[in-house]
């Protein structure tokens, strides 16, 4: 049966209440794929919450946060606790002058890392429960580097583990049509050594291998920011990428020079590109993916992150008309299968004995299961069981999560946003344009420099 890739339809009918199953639950215990044993294990054993309330606040907006409700539900159930979430658009600036107020939820729910370092170090976070960072490492692919990501310095400059990762997303996909691949007896490449031959061979059969796209209006320039950043963590350990997202590695360091280049090697040349190498930085993202399926293809594969289907053309169904594969490690260099992405991370910002069950509630299966078969949700917990996923998409974008050796978030969004959104954008678009890399990157440097 075809599958298509937008499920905001089913999302939004699924989400439409959580009394749907078992009177108030979504999906009734001992029915479906779920994880119901390690749910009930867990219920048998819970704190006896009645009376009690965990407060949480986050981001996430219509239809995501009914979505959410219908996940803590099972949390209420098992402990008699009620959960009252809160969403918010500016969300960023609320949990700071609640925090501040002493007002904070017991539960913060940040889209990214660094606003939750920035008040750890203000002493306006409590540390989680001592279980949850050997937990992540364990249970988590990448454990350790999720672990890392959530710990921060406290006010006395101690590393305190603060953030559990929960609604995760990948960036690291390579986008193709199978059919196209099949036409021309293509093979799914499985390293980056394998992806460069097929880049080559394309070439040589007179076709053209990329379709590359950096326009974004004010923000032209950050598609190409992603692929340095994969092949960053593709050429270079991890710490290496660490030191270049804080200026302790140099912008203008050699490895950071020769991660351009690499870069330049698949988009310098016209005849790997759609439109030429000259066309790159005015192609519009949005519009770069349709040559995939123009006939005959313009293109044969697109490097863009999990969101990218919003822009395909209608009616694209996934797994016939369009799939993806993971964009490859170099088999030569041994730094195993980095994973570039995001995600949210769950804070304790009023702790109490409720909040501390609550976060150990969002370990279960179930608490990503529930979320997972409703809407685009991504985690990188093993337990999770596959087939509860909404689609065969998120099936295999979890597959490369839970795969990965290595995570880590968009470097140019931990970066001072004059560079990692100011020079390092149009660095890449002046690099694109044929200028040459150790002076873009000398550039972006400066701009660095001049923030100190």
């Amino acid at each position: 049966m075809k599958q298509t890739l937008f499920t905001s339809a089913a999302v939004l009918a699924l989400s439409a209440g959580t009394a749907v199953a078992d009177n108030h639950l979504m999906f009734a215990p001992g029915e479906g794929a779920f994880s119901w044993d390690s749910y009930n294990a867990w219920a048998e054993s819970a704190p006896d919450l009645g009376g009690q309330t965990v407060t949480v606040g986050g981001p996430w907006l219509q239809p995501e946060d009914e979505v959410f409700r219908s996940v803590v539900a099972y949390f209420a159930e098992a402990t008699g606790a009620e959960v009252i979430y809160t969403g918010s658009d500016s969300f960023e600036q609320q949990i700071v002058i609640d925090a501040e107020a002493g007002a904070a939820p017991n539960v913060a729910v940040f889209p990214q890392p660094g606003l939750a370092a920035d008040m750890a170090s203000r002493g306006l976070l409590s540390p989680l429960p001592a279980s949850m960072a050997p937990f992540t490492a364990e249970n988590y692919g990448a454990g350790q580097s999720w672990v890392d990501l959530g710990t921060f310095a406290d006010a006395d400059g101690t590393d305190q583990h603060y953030g559990f990762y929960y609604n995760v997303n990948v960036k690291s996909l390579v986008w193709y049509v199978p059919e196209n691949f099949e036409d021309a007896g293509y093979e799914i490449p499985t390293s980056m050594e394998e992806l460069k031959a097929l880049t080559e061979q394309i070439v040589a059969d007179g076709d053209t291998p990329w379709c590359i796209g950096l326009g974004s209006g004010a923000a032209t320039g950050w598609p190409a920011t992603d692929w340095v950043e994969d092949i960053m963590l593709r050429t270079q350990p991890p710490e290496v990428y660490d030191g270049w997202t804080t200026n302790e590695v140099p912008f203008n360091d050699e490895r950071v020079v020769a991660a351009i280049e690499e870069f330049g090697w698949f988009v310098g040349d016209d005849a790997k590109v759609s439109g030429g190498a000259g066309a790159v930085a005015t192609t519009d993202f949005r519009d770069s993916p349709k040559g995939m399926f123009a006939s005959p293809p313009q293109c044969y594969m697109h490097r863009q992150a999990s969101f990218v289907p919003a822009f395909f053309p209608e009616d694209i169904e996934f797994g016939e008309d369009v799939d993806f594969f993971y964009f490859p490690s170099y088999a030569e260099k041994d730094l195993g299968n980095p994973v570039l992405g995001g995600g949210t991370l769950m804070t304790i910002t009023d702790p109490s004995d409720a909040t501390n069950a609550f976060m150990e509630f969002l370990q279960l299966p179930l608490a990503h299961e529930v979320f997972g078969a409703q809407s685009g949700f991504l985690t990188p917990l093993k337990t999770v069981n596959p087939e509860t996923y909404l689609s065969d998409a998120l099936r295999g974008q979890a597959e490369i999560l839970v795969n990965a050796t290595t995570f880590r978030f968009d470097g140019s969004d931990l970066m001072p946003g004059a560079v990692g959104a100011g020079s390092f954008w149009t660095g890449m678009v002046d690099y694109t344009g044929g200028k040459d890399a150790q002076a873009v990157a000398d550039e972006i440097q400066a701009s660095w420099d001049a923030l100190k």
